[in-house]
């Protein structure tokens, strides 16, 4: 004979629910009810349970939101790229991914789960950053970045911000510069000409590997140095202004006692020195300020006179070297010694003005004034004066030439701040790593180059990544790129 535990553990769901349903009634007693099933009344006991749990979360009271948004399929492959989402987008750290999976979707995944599926998707970012094609990048940004004391060599192209080059070595010198600029060689990397500091690896390494390409100066960097030598004068100015009033606090008092002349002699040193101090802070304040607004701006006078002005301002800091040796002399040579590097901006300008010139049939003059113009706010009266005075010069070419103008200004760089901001952007990353790792390095140039802009300064990036942009054609999802399928929310049936 059937016990009623057999019968009642090959019972279809339909006949459960039945059995709920009768319990729930109580139409007729239980026993009854067991026994033309040929179940006990412990497993109807259990149904009915079942059966009240649901109703009652169906009648629950109603929430601030109830409607369910959409059903989502949890497969392994969408819990690795949750993962990979967490770690790129969220700068998650691996112990990070490890809790919210165990509290959030209780699944467990260990420390080398996570590691080997980035590897995986790192070995496929590096073969996709291979094969990327360079040659549409026409000005290079170059520059190293650190992480702890490893230098990382990085790349950035300066119209679309696509990193090129993001290498982690051993030494910055000219052969490790020139292996690395000779791997872009291959994918189509030549540019006009590129952008970086005054360091001679990169320098050494450009000319080894791209043979005659002007290599310009970072004009942020000497920019930087500089006002950090006028700023340093005014503090040692304004400190010898205070040893001056302590001193004549000082001599107030021993007035008093009938001995003002013992520290007469002091304080007229001081108050010479508070003079040549605060004279040299100025000087050297105007100097500099000159070099950043006038000579080293983009709207500026032509690359002669530029040379002249520079030469001066140079020159200038050399008579003053006398008064502090130690800081003025480093800033005046490196000057003197990257003129030519710094004002490379100024002949790129200058050949696409004259271009421009010759296109439109109008005076050179006439174009550099127009240039000159973006110097001034547009809300300011003199801007809208001074544009009105050309409108009438130039008559129904104006704003043909304003918007060629404009143009040219945008496409002619003077930094590798990109470089920097690239920086700002890794240090997100690198600081949960004390080792980087080529592969996560490549996994990274990956990401940032294959994600959109949700937001910029320069309206036509808005909803481009930094590879559409380089290349003007679309591309797949950067996860798609690495082999998994987006999830595509369907609608809620009625």
């Amino acid at each position: 004979m059937t016990s009623s535990l057999s019968v009642a553990a090959n019972l279809p769901p339909d006949d459960r629910k039945h059995l709920a349903i009768q319990t729930l009634a109580r139409t007729e007693p239980l026993s009854r009810v067991a026994a033309r099933a040929r179940v006990s009344r412990q497993f109807l006991y259990r149904q009915k349970s079942k059966a009240d749990a649901a109703l009652d979360q169906a009648f629950a009271p109603a929430q601030d939101d109830p409607a369910v948004l959409f059903y989502l399929p949890v497969t392994a492959a969408w819990l690795n790229q949750l993962v990979l989402c967490l770690i790129l987008i969220c700068h998650s750290s691996y112990r990070g991914v490890i809790r919210l999976l165990h509290d959030l979707f209780d699944t467990t995944a260990s420390l080398g789960d996570i590691h080997n599926l980035l590897k995986a998707a790192a070995g496929q970012a590096a073969l996709i950053n291979a094969a990327q094609d360079l040659s549409p990048i026409r000005v290079g940004l170059h520059d190293e970045i650190f992480q702890g004391n490893r230098p990382v060599l990085a790349g950035v192209d300066a119209r679309s911000t696509y990193c090129y080059l993001l290498s982690e070595a051993e030494q910055r010198d000219g052969d490790t510069w020139g292996v690395h600029l000779l791997d872009a060689q291959a994918q189509g990397f030549n540019p006009d000409y590129t952008i970086a500091d005054a360091g001679t690896g990169s320098r050494a390494g450009q000319r080894a590997a791209l043979g005659e390409v002007p290599c310009h100066g970072d004009v942020f960097h000497i920019q930087h140095q500089c006002e950090s030598l006028a700023n340093r004068l005014t503090r040692i100015a304004q400190g010898a202004a205070t040893r001056r009033q302590q001193l004549e606090q000082r001599m107030t008092e021993a007035k008093r006692k009938g001995r003002g002349n013992t520290l007469s002699q002091a304080l007229t040193k001081a108050r010479k020195a508070e003079t040549t101090a605060l004279h040299l802070a100025q000087e050297v304040k105007a100097l500099t300020g000159w070099l950043e607004r006038d000579i080293l701006a983009l709207a500026g006078p032509c690359l002669k006179d530029r040379r002249e002005l520079f030469d001066f301002i140079v020159a200038e800091l050399k008579q003053r070297e006398r008064l502090d040796s130690a800081r003025i002399r480093p800033v005046r040579i490196a000057l003197e010694r990257q003129r030519e590097n710094l004002l490379g901006f100024a002949r790129v300008l200058d050949d696409q003005l004259a271009e421009i010139a010759q296109r439109f049939q109008v005076p050179e003059y006439h174009v550099r004034a127009v240039c000159l113009l973006q110097r001034k706010p547009k809300t300011s009266g003199s801007y809208w004066q001074r544009r009105e005075h050309l409108n009438r010069q130039l008559g129904w070419k104006f704003h043909d030439v304003l918007t060629a103008v404009v143009d040219a200004m945008d496409e002619t760089y003077r930094s590798s701040s990109l470089v920097e901001n690239l920086n700002g952007r890794l240090r997100c990353y690198f600081f949960l790593r004390r080792e980087l790792g080529q592969g996560y390095l490549d996994l990274l140039r990956f990401f940032l180059n294959h994600r959109s802009f949700a937001r910029s300064e320069r309206p036509e990036r808005v909803g481009k990544s930094p590879t559409e942009l380089m290349t003007g054609k679309p591309h797949p999802h950067w996860l798609e790129l690495l082999g998994f399928e987006r999830f595509r929310r369907s609608p809620i049936p009625a």
